[in-house]
């Protein structure tokens, strides 16, 4: 029987994991010790599966100090029980002051939506940024170019997750009681790395609508 180590690939993972474990503790030799003591981020990241969107790399953050959540298209539906546990926990347990929902341009989920084409059973969960297309049909049909079209969608699903997440019974709870956690929304870009900001950051329930139609309208001009 092949011992799956003979596999290089896949023993590559564990070099990797042992040469970075060297480099860690070069610059920083206590950080393992500290990690296992315990877990206070102050940020959440909701994102796309996508791997060229590493979160802890993008935002330049060592190991424990982002709480991350990751599925295809950076989608939060209020159905979405995986989603809404990670939430909760982020903000009722770590107290996570600041929630980013973090699309990315080039994204295949949101491309797939708006080329029409089907992927199989996918299609199901892309149906989310289906709505967010079909909403906002106007500003997506008044550019021409596809590419600009395709950049518009991500950041329109980018905002639409996060005023998802501004809904949910566990952020409304939270800012009912007076506890600090923002929720913001942005984009990242493959071509360049650069995190950018939507004009979404929501830090009370009275904010919720009035921020989004705001964050709309910089985009449309």
């Amino acid at each position: 029987m092949m011992n799956a180590l003979d596999d290089p690939a896949y023993r590559l993972l564990f070099d990797n994991n042992r040469a970075w474990v060297e480099s860690v503790q070069r610059t920083d030799p206590a950080l393992f010790e500290r990690l296992a003591q315990q877990q206070t981020p102050k940020y959440f990241w909701i994102g796309c599966s996508d791997s060229r969107v590493p979160a802890n790399e993008v935002i330049n953050l060592a190991p424990g100090e982002v709480f991350v959540h990751r599925n295809v298209a950076n989608v939060v539906p209020q159905s979405d029980l995986n989603a809404l546990s990670t939430l909760q926990f982020a903000v009722d347990i770590l107290k996570v002051e600041h929630v980013l929902v973090v699309g990315h341009y080039d994204c295949s989920g949101v491309k797939t939506v708006l080329e029409g084409r089907r992927v199989g059973l996918a299609d199901n969960w892309l149906g989310h940024v289906r709505e967010v297309m079909d909403s906002h049909a106007n500003q997506l049909d008044a550019l021409a170019d596809p590419v600009q079209r395709h950049d518009r969608l991500c950041e329109l699903n980018a905002l639409e997750q996060a005023r998802n997440v501004c809904r949910t019974t566990v952020v409304q709870d939270a800012w009912s009681r007076g506890q600090h956690v923002t929720v913001h929304a942005c984009v990242y870009g493959l071509k360049d790395g650069l995190l950018r900001d939507l004009s979404y950051s929501v830090s009370r329930a009275g904010e919720v609508y009035s921020q989004f139609d705001i964050a709309l309208g910089r985009l449309a001009a």
